[in-house]
Protein backbone atom coordinates (compact mmCIF):
# COMPACT_ATOMS: atom_id res chain seq x y z
CA UNK A 1 0.00 0.00 0.00
CA UNK A 2 0.76 3.75 -0.22
CA UNK A 3 1.79 5.54 2.95
CA UNK A 4 1.45 9.35 1.84
CA UNK A 5 4.20 11.74 2.71
CA UNK A 6 5.06 12.49 6.14
CA UNK A 7 4.32 15.88 7.49
CA UNK A 8 7.05 18.64 9.44
CA UNK A 9 8.15 15.66 11.55
CA UNK A 10 8.92 13.25 8.65
CA UNK A 11 12.02 12.85 9.70
CA UNK A 12 11.53 10.88 12.59
CA UNK A 13 10.89 7.23 12.65
CA UNK A 14 10.31 4.42 14.73
CA UNK A 15 10.81 1.32 13.04
CA UNK A 16 9.62 -2.05 14.68
CA UNK A 17 11.10 -5.16 13.05
CA UNK A 18 10.59 -8.93 14.08
CA UNK A 19 9.49 -7.62 17.37
CA UNK A 20 8.59 -10.24 20.01
CA UNK A 21 8.10 -10.64 23.47
CA UNK A 22 6.39 -12.12 26.63
CA UNK A 23 5.22 -11.90 30.65
CA UNK A 24 5.07 -14.16 33.12
CA UNK A 25 6.91 -16.64 30.72
CA UNK A 26 3.61 -16.25 28.08
CA UNK A 27 4.83 -15.31 24.50
CA UNK A 28 2.21 -11.92 23.74
CA UNK A 29 4.12 -10.46 20.85
CA UNK A 30 4.75 -12.96 18.00
CA UNK A 31 6.81 -10.94 15.42
CA UNK A 32 4.95 -7.30 14.80
CA UNK A 33 6.59 -4.92 12.19
CA UNK A 34 5.93 -1.18 11.82
CA UNK A 35 7.06 1.78 10.93
CA UNK A 36 5.68 5.02 11.82
CA UNK A 37 7.05 7.92 10.60
CA UNK A 38 6.31 11.56 11.42
CA UNK A 39 3.19 13.70 10.47
CA UNK A 40 1.47 9.82 9.72
CA UNK A 41 -0.97 8.76 11.88
CA UNK A 42 -1.65 4.72 12.08
CA UNK A 43 -4.00 2.96 14.02
CA UNK A 44 -4.12 -0.70 15.32
CA UNK A 45 -7.28 -2.42 16.09
CA UNK A 46 -8.13 -6.27 16.93
CA UNK A 47 -9.28 -8.00 19.80
CA UNK A 48 -9.26 -8.19 23.38
CA UNK A 49 -5.96 -10.21 24.28
CA UNK A 50 -4.38 -9.82 21.05
CA UNK A 51 -1.63 -8.03 22.84
CA UNK A 52 -2.06 -4.31 21.55
CA UNK A 53 -1.48 -3.32 25.15
CA UNK A 54 1.81 -5.16 25.37
CA UNK A 55 3.43 -3.55 22.58
CA UNK A 56 2.70 0.22 24.04
CA UNK A 57 4.18 -1.08 27.07
CA UNK A 58 6.85 -2.78 25.37
CA UNK A 59 7.77 0.53 23.64
CA UNK A 60 7.88 2.57 26.14
CA UNK A 61 9.74 -0.07 28.34
CA UNK A 62 8.10 -1.14 31.01
CA UNK A 63 9.31 -3.17 33.59
CA UNK A 64 7.94 -6.78 33.81
CA UNK A 65 8.07 -7.68 30.13
CA UNK A 66 10.77 -10.15 28.15
CA UNK A 67 11.80 -9.44 24.95
CA UNK A 68 12.62 -12.11 23.19
CA UNK A 69 13.81 -10.70 19.38
CA UNK A 70 13.63 -8.26 17.33
CA UNK A 71 14.51 -4.48 16.94
CA UNK A 72 12.96 -1.10 17.93
CA UNK A 73 14.47 2.20 16.66
CA UNK A 74 13.92 5.53 17.02
CA UNK A 75 15.52 8.27 14.13
CA UNK A 76 18.36 5.09 14.24
CA UNK A 77 19.02 4.21 17.64
CA UNK A 78 17.80 1.51 19.82
CA UNK A 79 15.06 1.49 22.09
CA UNK A 80 15.70 -1.72 23.36
CA UNK A 81 18.44 -0.99 24.97
CA UNK A 82 17.77 2.04 27.04
CA UNK A 83 15.46 3.12 30.09
CA UNK A 84 12.36 4.05 29.72
CA UNK A 85 13.20 8.08 30.49
CA UNK A 86 16.03 7.78 27.54
CA UNK A 87 13.52 6.74 25.35
CA UNK A 88 11.16 9.65 26.53
CA UNK A 89 14.17 12.26 26.34
CA UNK A 90 14.04 10.72 22.48
CA UNK A 91 10.73 12.22 21.91
CA UNK A 92 8.94 8.76 22.73
CA UNK A 93 5.32 9.30 24.40
CA UNK A 94 2.94 6.89 25.90
CA UNK A 95 -0.34 7.95 27.08
CA UNK A 96 -1.26 4.93 29.38
CA UNK A 97 -4.72 3.04 28.89
CA UNK A 98 -4.82 3.58 32.99
CA UNK A 99 -2.61 6.52 34.19
CA UNK A 100 -1.01 6.16 37.04
CA UNK A 101 -1.98 8.15 40.48
CA UNK A 102 1.14 9.55 42.23
CA UNK A 103 0.17 11.35 45.37
CA UNK A 104 2.43 13.91 46.32
CA UNK A 105 3.40 15.03 42.83
CA UNK A 106 1.98 17.65 41.36
CA UNK A 107 1.12 18.18 37.68
CA UNK A 108 3.18 21.51 37.19
CA UNK A 109 5.66 19.40 39.37
CA UNK A 110 6.28 16.58 36.46
CA UNK A 111 5.88 19.25 33.60
CA UNK A 112 8.80 21.37 35.43
CA UNK A 113 11.09 18.27 35.88
CA UNK A 114 9.93 16.94 32.10
CA UNK A 115 11.01 19.52 30.28
CA UNK A 116 14.28 20.23 32.34
CA UNK A 117 14.98 16.73 31.37
CA UNK A 118 14.10 17.48 27.55
CA UNK A 119 16.77 20.06 27.49
CA UNK A 120 16.40 24.25 27.56
CA UNK A 121 13.90 25.82 26.37
CA UNK A 122 11.34 28.27 26.05
CA UNK A 123 9.43 26.74 29.18
CA UNK A 124 11.98 26.59 31.89
CA UNK A 125 10.72 29.88 33.13
CA UNK A 126 7.91 28.84 35.96
CA UNK A 127 5.41 31.62 34.79
CA UNK A 128 5.57 30.23 31.18
CA UNK A 129 4.93 26.61 31.90
CA UNK A 130 1.56 28.05 33.92
CA UNK A 131 0.75 30.65 31.11
CA UNK A 132 1.39 27.29 28.50
CA UNK A 133 -0.50 24.65 30.73
CA UNK A 134 -3.31 26.72 31.39
CA UNK A 135 -3.43 27.44 27.65
CA UNK A 136 -3.31 23.64 26.73
CA UNK A 137 -6.16 22.74 29.65
CA UNK A 138 -8.28 25.00 28.17
CA UNK A 139 -8.27 23.42 24.69
CA UNK A 140 -8.66 19.97 26.18
CA UNK A 141 -11.21 21.04 28.26
CA UNK A 142 -9.28 20.19 31.54
CA UNK A 143 -10.66 22.82 34.50
CA UNK A 144 -7.09 25.07 35.59
CA UNK A 145 -7.73 24.11 38.92
CA UNK A 146 -6.84 20.26 38.50
CA UNK A 147 -3.20 21.69 37.18
CA UNK A 148 -2.67 22.28 40.99
CA UNK A 149 -3.59 18.37 41.99
CA UNK A 150 -0.88 15.67 42.41
CA UNK A 151 -0.96 13.75 38.99
CA UNK A 152 -4.19 11.95 38.21
CA UNK A 153 -5.06 11.55 42.29
CA UNK A 154 -8.81 12.10 42.40
CA UNK A 155 -9.40 12.53 38.78
CA UNK A 156 -12.50 10.88 36.24
CA UNK A 157 -11.63 9.04 33.46
CA UNK A 158 -12.28 11.54 31.63
CA UNK A 159 -9.84 14.37 33.54
CA UNK A 160 -6.70 11.57 33.09
CA UNK A 161 -7.10 11.20 29.17
CA UNK A 162 -7.12 15.06 29.43
CA UNK A 163 -4.15 15.46 31.69
CA UNK A 164 -2.43 13.26 29.35
CA UNK A 165 -3.17 15.07 26.49
CA UNK A 166 -1.97 18.28 27.87
CA UNK A 167 1.48 16.78 29.16
CA UNK A 168 1.66 15.14 25.37
CA UNK A 169 1.05 18.55 24.13
CA UNK A 170 3.09 20.46 26.14
CA UNK A 171 6.08 17.74 25.69
CA UNK A 172 5.97 18.11 21.62
CA UNK A 173 7.37 14.22 21.33
CA UNK A 174 8.04 13.00 18.07
CA UNK A 175 5.84 9.93 18.52
CA UNK A 176 3.25 9.05 20.77
CA UNK A 177 1.92 6.07 21.95
CA UNK A 178 -1.83 6.19 22.53
CA UNK A 179 -3.34 3.23 24.19
CA UNK A 180 -7.01 3.77 24.01
CA UNK A 181 -7.45 6.98 24.54
CA UNK A 182 -11.21 6.55 24.10
CA UNK A 183 -11.78 4.65 27.08
CA UNK A 184 -13.22 5.77 30.14
CA UNK A 185 -13.96 9.07 28.32
CA UNK A 186 -17.12 10.71 27.09
CA UNK A 187 -18.10 11.55 23.68
CA UNK A 188 -17.08 15.93 24.29
CA UNK A 189 -14.24 14.57 26.21
CA UNK A 190 -13.03 12.32 23.53
CA UNK A 191 -13.78 14.76 20.70
CA UNK A 192 -11.60 17.50 22.71
CA UNK A 193 -8.44 15.33 23.00
CA UNK A 194 -8.61 13.84 19.81
CA UNK A 195 -8.64 16.86 18.04
CA UNK A 196 -5.44 18.35 20.00
CA UNK A 197 -3.81 15.30 19.21
CA UNK A 198 -4.58 15.66 15.66
CA UNK A 199 -3.29 18.96 15.58
CA UNK A 200 -0.27 17.81 16.96
CA UNK A 201 0.27 15.69 13.79
CA UNK A 202 -0.47 19.27 12.01
CA UNK A 203 1.25 21.49 13.93
CA UNK A 204 4.72 19.75 14.72
CA UNK A 205 4.67 16.77 12.71
CA UNK A 206 3.92 14.46 15.41
CA UNK A 207 3.33 10.58 14.52
CA UNK A 208 0.92 8.52 15.94
CA UNK A 209 0.63 4.80 16.90
CA UNK A 210 -3.05 4.91 18.28
CA UNK A 211 -4.27 1.74 19.73
CA UNK A 212 -8.30 1.54 19.77
CA UNK A 213 -11.33 -0.53 19.90
CA UNK A 214 -13.55 2.14 18.12
CA UNK A 215 -13.85 4.18 15.11
CA UNK A 216 -15.30 7.02 16.90
CA UNK A 217 -11.72 8.09 17.71
CA UNK A 218 -10.51 7.67 13.86
CA UNK A 219 -13.02 10.05 12.70
CA UNK A 220 -11.04 12.65 14.53
CA UNK A 221 -7.49 11.39 14.44
CA UNK A 222 -7.86 10.83 10.26
CA UNK A 223 -5.75 7.67 10.32
CA UNK A 224 -3.08 6.93 7.42
CA UNK A 225 -3.39 3.53 7.95
CA UNK A 226 -5.08 0.99 10.34
CA UNK A 227 -3.29 -2.77 11.06
CA UNK A 228 -5.34 -5.07 12.38
CA UNK A 229 -3.62 -6.62 15.15
CA UNK A 230 -4.18 -10.35 16.14
CA UNK A 231 -2.15 -13.39 17.81
CA UNK A 232 0.96 -10.76 18.64
CA UNK A 233 1.33 -9.51 15.76
CA UNK A 234 -0.18 -7.43 12.55
CA UNK A 235 -2.08 -9.65 9.87
CA UNK A 236 -3.21 -7.19 7.54
CA UNK A 237 -3.24 -3.13 6.96
CA UNK A 238 -5.25 -0.85 4.64
CA UNK A 239 -6.91 2.72 4.65
CA UNK A 240 -9.29 4.17 6.96
CA UNK A 241 -11.98 1.81 5.18
CA UNK A 242 -10.40 -0.87 7.33
CA UNK A 243 -11.51 0.54 10.26
CA UNK A 244 -15.15 0.47 8.71
CA UNK A 245 -15.34 -3.26 7.70
CA UNK A 246 -14.28 -4.15 11.18
CA UNK A 247 -17.17 -2.05 12.46
CA UNK A 248 -19.01 -4.47 10.21
CA UNK A 249 -17.85 -7.78 10.30
CA UNK A 250 -15.44 -8.18 13.46
CA UNK A 251 -12.51 -10.10 13.46
CA UNK A 252 -13.45 -13.44 12.92
CA UNK A 253 -12.06 -13.47 9.07
CA UNK A 254 -8.52 -11.64 10.47
CA UNK A 255 -8.38 -14.37 13.38
CA UNK A 256 -8.77 -16.75 10.56
CA UNK A 257 -6.28 -15.50 8.60
CA UNK A 258 -4.22 -14.94 11.75
CA UNK A 259 -4.35 -19.17 12.33
CA UNK A 260 -3.36 -19.56 8.74
CA UNK A 261 -0.13 -17.18 8.95
CA UNK A 262 0.96 -19.14 11.96
CA UNK A 263 0.66 -22.31 10.38
CA UNK A 264 2.75 -21.26 7.30
CA UNK A 265 6.79 -22.13 7.11
CA UNK A 266 8.60 -19.84 9.43
CA UNK A 267 4.87 -18.90 10.91
CA UNK A 268 4.65 -18.41 14.59
CA UNK A 269 1.37 -19.04 16.61
CA UNK A 270 -0.36 -16.99 18.80
CA UNK A 271 0.06 -17.34 22.41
Amino acid sequence: MTIPAAGRGGSHQLVVRGLRAGVAGLDVLTGVDLTVRGGEVHAVMGPNGSGKSTLAHVLMGKPGYQVLGGDVTLDGQDLLALPPWRRARLGLFLAPQDPTEVPGVGLHQVLTEALRGRGPGPDDDGRALVASASAEAARVGLEARLLDRPLNVDLSGGERKRSETLQLALLRPTIAVLDELDSGIDVDGLRDVARRVREGVDEWGLGVLAITHYRRLLSVLRPDVVHVFVQGRIVASGGPELADELERSGYGAFEALAREQGQGPGGAGGP
